[in-house]
């Protein structure tokens, strides 16, 4: 349990603030134009960052089934971002990250099935 609650605050805290500098950060601004993302699919992407930190830890401290569908979505988002760094031919140590967080996030969400009750 206690590897699990480690993922979920350093998954949280690194989506949290990666979701935040979607809306605020000119770098940020400028590496979603560099991946031929629009405006819009910055915003979103900040909002769903955001959105998958809390809902980890809402699934942690609340209810598995909120962390789970949070981790599924937090693959989801981190696999189209490492295909979107594949497209745009990134080198290995740009485009692992988003590989890095979707596997972490897997583990994740194996973690929070297992404990579902069942009946």
């Amino acid at each position: 349990m206690i590897v699990l609650q480690i993922l979920v605050l350093f998954i949280s805290i690194s989506f949290f603030f990666y979701g935040l500098g979607c809306f605020f950060s000119p770098k940020m601004y400028k590496e979603f134009e560099r991946f031929g993302l629009s405006p819009i699919q910055r915003k979103l992407t900040g909002f769903f960052q955001v959105a998958g930190a809390l809902g980890l830890l809402g699934g942690y401290y609340f209810m598995p089934l909120v962390g789970f569908l949070a981790a599924i979505g937090l693959i989801l988002l981190m696999s189209l971002g490492f295909g979107v760094r594949l497209k745009i031919k990134d080198n290995f140590v740009q485009s692992f990250p988003s590989l890095f967080f979707a596997l972490l996030n897997l583990f994740v969400a194996f973690r929070f099935y297992s404990l579902f009750e069942l009946y």
